[in-house]
């Protein structure tokens, strides 16, 4: 699992994945949101603007990062 800082105390599920090179595209994102495909600390989470906090655990197509502040 890879640790990705954020540089803040709270980052958007939709840019997390980006920055965290989870996903190439911003609507490669949008898309594996909206069909389920991430989960955020275990759970499947379909908002791209769900608030990420430092400590939580995104999941996508297998790969995981944590995020650290």
């Amino acid at each position: 699992m890879r640790e990705v800082e954020i540089g803040s105390d709270m980052i958007r599920l939709g840019q997390f994945l980006k920055l965290a090179d989870l996903i190439e595209t911003g609507g490669e994102g949008k898309v594996l949101i909206a069909s389920g495909d991430v989960s955020v600390n275990g759970e499947v989470d379909t908002r791209r603007g769900r608030q990420l906090h430092p400590g939580d655990v995104v999941e996508v197509l297998g790969r995981s990062a944590r995020v650290v502040p």
